[in-house]
C-alpha cells in the first residue's frame, strides 16, 4: 500500500475536502502540511455539512489526525474549530489530534498586520482572507515566531515576545495601528496555554512511527499549486508552498514519503480574490456556473469568479506538483451546456504559447485560445460507475485527460460523499 499525498491544481476550492474525506476511509492516518485557517474544506456526509479550516478532514472518520509544523495555527480559532465540531458529533481529543509542537502561532497582531496592509493597499491589494497567515509566515521565516513548544516555558516566552514587539512595533506605528503590549500578549498565551498544550506533541515522531508500522497516511494540502508562493500566479498567492513537495517538509518526513501524488481538478475553472483569470467569464454563463456550483468561499463566502477549463494551467500545475493522477470534481455541474469549451492554449503579443509566463503584465495580457466540444443534456449528478455517464461526458473526461498529461483516477459527481466513481486506488498506486 501506498501512501497518499492530495493538492488542488488550480486556484483552490476543487473540492479536496470530499475527496480527501473519502480516501481518509482507507488510510490510518490523515496529515495537514501548509496554509492556516485561509483555508477551507467542505465535507457533506448524509444530512450533515461539516466546515473545516484547521482541522485535517480525518477528524470525520475517526481517524488519527495531525496538524504539522508547516500550517500556520491560530489557536483560538482551533479551539473553535474542535468545539464546533464536538457539537456535531465528533470526538476529538488529544489522542486523536496531534499538532506539531514546532508549528507557529498565529496572533491577533498578524491579524490587525494583515488588515491594515490590504486597506492601505487599495487597488495593489492582494485579496487575502484578513487572517493573519502572510505575516505569521513572514514571522516564521524571520525567526521571531512563537511556536506552541514555547507556550510551556514563561521564561522562554516573555523573551520571544519582547523579540516579536521589537519587529512589530514599528510596523503597527506606520499603520497607525495602537501599541502592542506585552504583558497583555503574554497574559492571552498563558490563558490559553492549558488549552491547547495538551494537543501539542513531536508530530514528526508520531508520524514517522506510523510510517515505520506500514499504516496508510493521507497528506491533505490546502489551497492550490496556483496559489503557490513560488509557482502560483504571484503576488496574488498565498505565503505558503502548496505543492507536494511540502507535504515532507510540512510534516516532518523524508522525500519518499508523500506517496502517490493526486491532484484535484474542477471540470471548469474558479477563483476567489484578485489575479489573473485567462478564461473568466463575465457573462451570463460565468454566473450560471457560479449559480450551480454554489461558489461562494467557505471561509471568506466571497463569491467565486468562474470560467471554463483552463488546461494549460492544469498541466503546468501537474508539472510543478509532481501530480500522478488527477480527481476531476463538479462534472455535474456541466449538465445541460450545450457547447463547452476548454483552453487549449495562449496568445500573447501576437504568439501562441502553451504556459502561464511569470510576468505579472504578461499573465494579464494573454488571451485564452478555446477548443470547443459538444456538451450533454442527460444528467450526470450522483453517477458511481463509468457506464452511468453520458458519451459526451466521457468524450470530455478523456479529451482533459489528453489535454492535462494525467489520468483521471477518480471523478465525484455531487458533493454527497459516495458518488464518487473510481477508475484507480490511489493507495495501490
Amino acid at each position: 500500500m501506498a501512501n497518499v499525498t492530495v493538492i488542488g491544481a488550480q486556484w483552490g476550492d476543487e473540492g479536496k475536502g470530499k475527496v480527501i474525506d473519502w480516501l481518509a476511509n482507507r488510510a490510518d492516518v490523515v496529515v495537514r502540511f501548509q496554509g492556516g485557517n485561509n483555508a477551507g474544506h467542505t465535507i457533506v456526509v448524509g444530512d450533515k455539512t461539516y466546515k473545516l479550516s484547521l482541522l485535517p478532514s480525518g477528524v470525520i472518520q475517526g481517524k488519527l489526525s495531525i496538524i504539522g509544523n508547516g500550517v500556520v495555527v491560530d489557536p483560538w480559532s482551533l479551539l473553535d474549530e474542535i468545539t464546533r465540531a464536538q457539537g456535531q458529533g465528533l470526538d476529538i481529543n488529544p489522542d486523536n489530534l496531534i499538532l506539531a509542537e514546532n508549528a507557529t502561532l498565529v496572533l491577533p497582531l498578524h491579524r490587525d498586520l494583515d488588515g491594515a496592509r490590504e486597506a492601505r493597499a487599495g487597488a495593489g491589494k492582494i485579496g487575502t482572507t484578513g487572517r493573519g497567515i502572510g505575516p505569521a509566515y513572514e514571522d516564521k521565516v524571520g525567526r521571531r515566531a512563537i511556536r506552541f513548544a514555547d507556550l510551556a516555558d514563561r521564561e522562554a516566552l516573555e523573551v520571544k515576545i519582547e523579540r516579536l514587539l521589537a519587529h512589530h512595533g514599528a510596523l503597527r506605528a506606520g499603520l497607525s495601528l495602537p501599541e502592542a503590549r506585552p504583558e497583555e500578549i503574554l497574559a492571552q498565551l498563558e490563558e490559553l496555554a492549558p488549552r491547547i498544550l495538551p494537543y501539542a506533541k513531536p508530530a514528526w515522531r508520531i508520524l514517522g512511527d506510523a510510517i515505520k508500522e506500514g499504516q496508510r497516511v493521507l497528506f491533505e494540502g490546502a489551497q492550490a499549486t496556483l496559489l503557490d508562493v513560488d509557482h502560483g500566479t504571484y503576488p496574488y498567492v498565498t505565503s505558503s508552498n502548496t505543492v507536494a513537495g511540502q507535504a515532507a517538509a510540512g510534516a516532518g518526513v523524508g522525500p519518499t514519503a508523500g506517496g502517490y501524488v493526486l491532484g484535484i481538478v474542477k471540470a471548469y475553472t474558479t477563483r476567489v480574490g484578485e489575479g489573473p483569470f485567462p478564461t473568466e467569464l463575465n457573462d451570463e454563463t460565468g454566473r450560471l456556473l457560479g449559480e450551480r456550483g454554489h461558489e461562494f468561499g467557505t471561509v471568506t463566502g466571497r463569491p467565486r469568479r468562474c470560467g471554463w477549463f483552463d488546461a494549460v494551467l492544469v498541466r503546468q500545475s501537474i508539472a510543478v506538483g509532481g501530480v500522478q493522477g488527477a480527481v476531476l470534481t463538479k462534472l455535474d455541474i456541466l449538465d445541460g451546456f450545450e457547447t463547452l469549451k476548454v483552453c487549449v492554449g495562449y496568445r500573447l503579443h501576437g504568439k501562441t504559447i502553451d504556459y502561464l509566463p511569470a510576468g505579472l503584465r504578461d499573465q494579464a495580457a494573454i488571451e485564452p485560445i478555446y477548443e470547443e466540444m459538444e456538451g450533454w443534456s442527460e444528467s450526470t449528478r450522483g453517477a458511481r460507475s463509468w457506464k452511468d455517464l453520458p458519451a459526451n461526458a466521457i468524450k470530455y473526461v478523456r479529451r482533459i485527460e489528453e489535454l492535462i498529461g494525467a489520468p483521471a483516477v477518480l471523478l465525484s459527481t455531487s458533493p454527497d460523499r459516495d458518488d464518487i466513481i473510481m477508475m484507480l486506488d490511489p493507495f495501490r498506486g
